[in-house]
């Protein structure tokens, strides 16, 4: 009787076991399909949200007639203030310039008046006419040298021939000599350069 309850008992687990192993396998691929399904749909909510968000940009950057030509009358106005401005300011500093360009030249030239001062006042009480003119011809000296600094230099004239691009002849003179036909014989009056600029032309008499 015991045997025979055992043996019952033991059929009925043969029989349980296959079909819970089956029933186990089907919910677990039941699961696997709701998670696949579950990260499609994801997928799918993540593509819609990113071409909904790329449909808003487009429509954001897109802008109708009306709104690019106000932007373009706004850049031109604002381009044209700006070249009111920079006009004006090249127009300002222009102006200063031409005002105050000489400013430095002028600075250093007031010592030498200060010399010339000097010696216009010692000239009322001195009586060594050569020291006198030693001062003078030191003064000279310094005014040669400021303006050799600032690019002045004397046209060598006397004893060349006549040139019209530096000389200008107010008279002619006569020679005995062949040689000095056509030449400078004087020097009236020097002309200078400025760098390679004829600042001055010089006024001369011509041989004849």
């Amino acid at each position: 009787m015991v045997k025979k309850k055992m043996t019952d008992q033991h059929e009925k687990k043969t029989d349980e076991t296959p079909d819970s192993k089956e029933n186990g396998t089907t919910q677990e691929n039941v699961t696997a399909d709701k998670q696949e399904v579950a990260d499609t749909e994801n997928k799918d909510k993540q593509s819609t949200g990113t071409k909904e968000a790329e449909s808003d940009k487009v429509e954001a950057v897109e802008k109708s007639p009306e709104e690019k030509l106000a932007d373009m009358q706004d850049k031109y106005l604002r381009l044209s203030a700006e070249f009111d401005n920079y006009r004006r300011r090249t127009l300002r500093e222009k102006m200063e310039l031409a005002k105050y360009g000489g400013e430095s030249l002028l600075l250093n030239i007031l010592p030498l008046i200060d010399d010339f001062e000097r010696a216009l006042s010692h000239m009322k009480s001195a009586t060594d006419r050569i020291s006198m003119k030693e001062g003078i011809d030191l003064i000279y000296v310094k005014l040669m040298e400021f303006l050799k600094q600032n690019g002045v230099s004397e046209i060598e004239s006397l004893d060349s021939d006549f040139n019209v691009d530096l000389h200008h002849a107010v008279a002619k003179k006569a020679v005995g000599e062949e040689e000095k036909k056509g030449k400078i014989v004087e020097v009236v009056q020097k002309g200078y350069y400025l760098q390679d600029k004829v600042l001055r032309h010089s006024k001369v008499v011509v041989g004849e």
